[in-house]
Order: structure tokens, then C-alpha cells, then sequence
């Protein structure tokens, strides 16, 4: 253990990275700085990322120094304030661990913060030890955080300042340990450590466990998705490229931070390259608008949501910003302040899309991705993007559709330069699938269910119907829950919830295919109305005569007074199911039903 003068080694650091000069001899010889009486390492091979070079996102922070990272309800935080949080953090977690070795490769940690610096400090801390890093989420009920900490073989929780009371009894009760960080207003001290260890371990970090996101569960039980450093990194560096990252970023976010939307797209990619995130403890319309038409520094340039977000934001401009000077100044700030808006998820209703750019002004890019393949397919940052479909493939990336019948014929494959078509198969739909450098590892502890995921030459399959036309891919949805197989016919439910949602009176609906004994599967549509509005199924068959394909149209139709959307947008079909097709008859109340 050395002590050292810990103002004179940032200052040194600085310098030396402010003058590009320093080597990685140089940083290895350099002892890192925690706080308080520190005893843990960090691989000097992880102290200076090259573009080649695979290391957590911690490992570039020194290159930002004072620049601001995370804006929160609590302020400001720099890029030098989280790390020496978080170097702080990963001193108690080894303590409580007891890993002498500096090394917590098989531990897995799992943490439940709200969105603001302590989320970063519990993400990085825990791969400075060498761990995989285990996110949890606020609105989970207590069943399904013990699900996921118990199925991920958690060794330690660690509770943000409001969640002791939330993790503490789990913990007790499933015999581990459990760390409680401080408020995020204290996080920032420039306290650090007197004590300071260079152990001088290398590490590769390539094929290390990064994560283990647990996936949203809409069709079966949530599986625990392990990805590694390595294609964590191919996630953020495609996203980086594409969209065109750089530390003048400026991003909102509103997402949780248990989904590769939230942790990837709108965190780790600004934090990558130095950019600041302003974070809000949750979605409240009125916040947003706020955040995105102030004109005090940080001022926001980048947004990305998912479609009942933007359906949100639409619903209180309607109801707020009414005066003419009032919308020409929003929609002038967007245009002239904002550079890139995003939507994903979640299939983008087109009246949102439409309504979105009256309002401001953006065209949002629609892309595809998936927690086991982070994002394959996109729109353009620049250029012609298309409404309701989902771009081509992303740099790196190659997709398939395959047909799922017993030929497995392939229909179209394609990556970022060119989609070939087989021969009489244009228009054809098939199940999409994926191969990539972000492809994730396994299925937690589910190696059957790994296999049966990946074709033998390395394809992942999705899941989802996919079709190629027009130059750009679709997704038709879910095969499992969004392929209605009806008369003959096979019918996207999601190509009908396009539909539907242009009628006037309709503001949310989801379709499902119930068994029918004439017909296999009827479409049934549960929609939500606009309020004091009644919708009749006669009605709604006789206005969609007019915009739909007649087999496509309803036969049932289920009125509720609001859908149930999980925190990604998403509808859990397979529980509508239940709840309105139950074996048993249905609660009374649950929803108004009229069907031919």
C-alpha cells in the first residue's frame, strides 16, 4: 500500500492527458485513486481505451476529467466525481466480498438505484471489481426482484438511498449482503483516498460478463440475458457511429435503466464519448417538456423514448400549449436546438409519428432491437427514413428471413450494404434473424434454451416475422402473439393496430388472435376510446371496411378505460389473454365486451 499526494496525481493526470502524451507504459505505472482507505486495483491495460481495444466505459472517464456527466435532481456530477464514487464503492464491495485477489470475476451484484448518479456509480463500481453487474428495477413488485436476484445467483445487492427499506428484507431473507449508497447529493465530493494499491493485475476484459438483463417477459417468463464487455462495446461503438455521438451531446433521459434501451442507447453511448445525460427520476409530460424547451444550460439535443411517451407528450401539448406564438416556438426550438429523436421498444403508432412531426418538426427514427442483440436494424441519421419500418441493418450486423416451415428457405439476408432477395420469394414474410458482434453470450443458467435459440451456423432467431420490401425491413411482430392465424389467412396484429389507431375516437389498442372453433383465430381488437366517446363493434367494422383489408377486420372488440402497458411501452398479450379469455368467466367490470 503507497500513500500518495492524491491532488498532485489528478494533476499529473491531467496533464498528461490534456497534452496527449501519455502511453500505456506511462498509466501503468501510475497508482489509481479511490476513496477513503482504498484496496482494490483497476487493470492498468483498462486505464487508456484504443478503438480496438475492448474495456468497461469507467476506463475512459479520466479522459473527461471535469467535464459534467450526470445531471440530477441532486446537481451536477463530473466524469472524475463518478469514478471516485465509484472506486469508493467497489472498496466496500470487495471488503464485504473478501476478494483478495481484486478480482470478483464469478461474483454477480445486483443493484436497485433510481435514475440519477447512483445508477452509474453501482454499474461502474461493480466492474471495477471484476463483476457482472445485475440491474434491477423500481416499479418491479417484491416477487419479481427475488425471481431475478435469486435466478442470477446474486452474491451482494447493493440499494440506492431510497431503496434500503425495498432490498434489505431480501436480503435478509436470502441470506446475502446488502450495501446502501448514500443520497446523490454526496457523491460528489472530491474527498479521495489517502491509500492507494497498484497491484498491477492485466486484465481481458472481452469475454468478461458485463451484464445479465432480464427480459420483459411478454412472452413467457423473464430470462436472464448475459452479455459480455465485448458485445456491450459493439453495441455502444455501432450506436456511437451511426448516430453520430460526440461529447457535445447533450441527452433527456426518461427510460428505466433495466432494458437495453435505457442502459445502452440513451446511457452508456453518451458516457462513451463524454457527453452529459440529464436524468429525471420519472416520465412526467410536463418535465419533459421543460427539459426539452429550456433554454438554460445543459440544453438538450438528443431525445429517445418509446411510443406512449411520445403518445404522452402529444397529450399535454393538446392540452396546454394552445396559443399559436406558443407552438411556433416549440416546434422552432426543436428544430433548431434538437438534432436527433428516436423511438423504440415498441411498434410507433403512425398517427404519433405524424402528430410528432406537426409538433416539432422530427421525423423520429424508427430502429429494431432486441436485449439479446442490443440494435440490428435502423433507420438513417440522415436521409430518407420510412414510416413504420425499421431501416436496414446497422454496421457489423447481418440479418435473415427464413421461412418457418420445414424448408427453412431463406427469404432475404442482408448487413449494412446490400439485402439479397431469393427469386420469387419478394414480399415474403419469415422469421427474422440476427448475427452479430453484439449478439449476447447465453441465457443465464438456461443452456437448452441457449441452443434452441441459435441455428448451428451461429443465427440468432428472434422470435419476431419480419418482411422485406420497398428497399427497408418491417416487423410484423411477435411470431408467438402477433401472428393471427385466421381462415387461411396469416395476419400481423400489429398491421391491424396500425390501422385501427387512425380511427378518430380510438387513442390505444392491441389485437389478439383467440381461438375460434370456424375459423382457428379471430382478430379481436381491445382498445382504449377518447373520453365520453362509445364505439360499437358494427361500427368499427363498418369504418374499416373503408381502410382495411376485409379479413383483417375485427370481429371482437374489448373496450377498456386505459392499456396496460409495461415501462417500455410494451402490451403483455398473453395476459390480456388471460384476463379477458380466462378458463373461468372474467372479473365482472374488467372491460365492456361486444363481439359478433
Amino acid at each position: 500500500m503507497v500513500r500518495v499526494n492524491c491532488h498532485a496525481v489528478i494533476t499529473r493526470l491531467r496533464s498528461l492527458m490534456w497534452n496527449d502524451v501519455m502511453d500505456s507504459d506511462q498509466w501503468g505505472r501510475l497508482p489509481f485513486v479511490g476513496w477513503r482507505a482504498l484496496a482494490i486495483s483497476i487493470p492498468r491495460s483498462a486505464a487508456v481505451v484504443r478503438q480496438a481495444q475492448v474495456a468497461p466505459v469507467f476506463c475512459r472517464a479520466l479522459e473527461y476529467g471535469d467535464k459534467t456527466a450526470i445531471v440530477d435532481s441532486s446537481g451536477s456530477h463530473t466524469y472524475l466525481d463518478l469514478y471516485a464514487s465509484s472506486l469508493g464503492l467497489a472498496t466496500r464491495i470487495n471488503q464485504v466480498l473478501g476478494r483478495e485477489s481484486m478480482d470478483a470475476r464469478e461474483q454477480h451484484i445486483s443493484f436497485l438505484c433510481s435514475n440519477d448518479a447512483s445508477y452509474v456509480v453501482a454499474q461502474w463500481a461493480t466492474w471495477m471489481c471484476g463483476a457482472t453487474a445485475v440491474p434491477l428495477y423500481r416499479k418491479h413488485p417484491l416477487t419479481e426482484l427475488e425471481y431475478i436476484i435469486s435466478d442470477s445467483q446474486c452474491s451482494l445487492l447493493v440499494a440506492g438511498h431510497l431503496y434500503g427499506d425495498t432490498l434489505e428484507p431480501l436480503a435478509k431473507k436470502l441470506g446475502l449482503p446488502c450495501l446502501q449508497l448514500g443520497p446523490t447529493s454526496t457523491l460528489s465530493s472530491r474527498a479521495l483516498a489517502e491509500k492507494v494499491v497498484d497491484t498491477g493485475l492485466e486484465t481481458d476484459w472481452a469475454e468478461r460478463p458485463a451484464m445479465i438483463i432480464y427480459t420483459s417477459g411478454t412472452t413467457g417468463m423473464p430470462k436472464g440475458v448475459l452479455h459480455t464487455h465485448s458485445s456491450l462495446q459493439a453495441m455502444i461503438q455501432c450506436l456511437v457511429s451511426e448516430w453520430a455521438w460526440s461529447k457535445d451531446d447533450i441527452i433527456l433521459h426518461t427510460l428505466p435503466l433495466h432494458h437495453v434501451h435505457g442502459i445502452v442507447n440513451k446511457l452508456l453511448c453518451p458516457l462513451w464519448v463524454g457527453a452529459t445525460c440529464i436524468m429525471l427520476p420519472e416520465f412526467q409530460p410536463h418535465k419533459v417538456w421543460e427539459c426539452l424547451l429550456s433554454s438554460q444550460a445543459p440544453m438538450v439535443n438528443v431525445f429517445m423514448a418509446v411510443p406512449t411517451i411520445y403518445a404522452k407528450l402529444i397529450q399535454h401539448y393538446e392540452q396546454n400549449f394552445t396559443q399559436t406564438h406558443v407552438k411556433d416556438y416549440i416546434r422552432a426550438v426543436c428544430q433548431e436546438r434538437i438534432r436527433l429523436m428516436v423511438s423504440g421498444s415498441a411498434a410507433l403508432p403512425q398517427p404519433v409519428l405524424q402528430r410528432w412531426a406537426e409538433i416539432t418538426g422530427h421525423t423520429l427514427l424508427e430502429r429494431y432491437g432486441m436485449t439479446e442483440i442490443g440494435m440490428a436494424l435502423s433507420n438513417p441519421l440522415m436521409g430518407c427514413r420510412t414510416p413504420g419500418a425499421v431501416g436496414t441493418p446497422l454496421p457489423g450486423m447481418e440479418v435473415r428471413i427464413v421461412m418457418t416451415n420445414t424448408t427453412n428457405a431463406i427469404i432475404a439476408e442482408g448487413n449494412s450494404r446490400e439485402t439479397q432477395v431469393r427469386a420469387g420469394l419478394e414480399g415474403k414474410e419469415g422469421e427474422l434473424m440476427v448475427r452479430g458482434p453484439s449478439v449476447f453470450k447465453e441465457y443465464w443458467n438456461r443452456p437448452e434454451e441457449t441452443r434452441g435459440s441459435f441455428t448451428e451456423d451461429g443465427w440468432f432467431k428472434t422470435g419476431d416475422t419480419a418482411v422485406y420490401r420497398d428497399g427497408v425491413y418491417w416487423i410484423m411482430g411477435r411470431t408467438s402473439v402477433d401472428i393471427i392465424k385466421s381462415g387461411g389467412y396469416k395476419i400481423s396484429a400489429l398491421d391491424v393496430e396500425r390501422h385501427l389507431l387512425a380511427h378518430p375516437d380510438i387513442i390505444d389498442v392491441a389485437v389478439i388472435g383467440v381461438k375460434d372453433p370456424t375459423w382457428g383465430q379471430k382478430v379481436v381488437a381491445v382498445v382504449q376510446l377518447q373520453k365520453g366517446v362509445e364505439l360499437s363493434l358494427a361500427e368499427l367494422k363498418a369504418w374499416a371496411r373503408d381502410h382495411m383489408a376485409s379479413y383483417t377486420i375485427p370481429t371482437g372488440l374489448l373496450l377498456v378505460k386505459e392499456m396496460p402497458r409495461n415501462q417500455m411501452g410494451k402490451v403483455n398479450k398473453k395476459d390480456l389473454m388471460k384476463q379477458f379469455y380466462p378458463t373461468k368467466a372474467p372479473a365482472s367490470g374488467a372491460a365492456q365486451r361486444a363481439q359478433s
